[in-house]
């Protein structure tokens, strides 16, 4: 796949993620329990994962018993953010509660990359790297100024 292919997805699930949070935040207020719009917001993403791999589109290679226990932390990290964006952005507003979650992002991302954790691809963070983060950082910050 081109890496054009690659950079549109990413920019699409990154305009999800806005979206997702007001819409389950929404759904939380008006049956007044984030938790229970959290509960709605998996059972459906698994239903569509569920469907897209009984396509046969995408295999496991290895069998799933025999990974390293800590790779399944990825979903108690999903679970956190879905339930803490859907129970803040409403008292906090979704771009304040994004733009944490744009700096949690680029902090972490950052060091993935330049300690290469979890089997990550090996990029080490420049001083130009670090400025290009900061300007990111300092462009969603002033995105939400009055």
């Amino acid at each position: 796949m081109p890496t054009s292919t690659y950079a549109i997805t990413m920019l699409f699930a990154g305009i999800g993620i806005p979206i997702l949070a007001a819409l389950n935040a929404a759904l939380g207020g008006r049956i007044g329990s984030p938790v229970a719009a959290s509960v709605v917001l998996f059972a459906i993403a698994f239903l569509s994962a569920a469907a897209v791999y009984a396509t046969g589109m995408f295999k496991p290679s290895a069998s799933l018993l025999s990974q390293p226990k800590h790779f399944f932390l990825a979903g108690l990290l999903i679970a956190f953010y879905v339930l803490s964006i859907t129970f803040i952005a409403p008292k906090f507003g979704v771009g304040n509660a994004v733009f944490f979650v744009l700096l949690g992002q680029l902090i972490s991302a950052a060091m993935i990359d330049h300690f290469g954790l979890f089997g990550a691809q090996i990029n080490p963070l420049s001083i130009t790297k670090s400025g290009g983060i900061f300007l990111m950082v300092a462009g969603v910050y002033l995105t939400q100024q009055a």
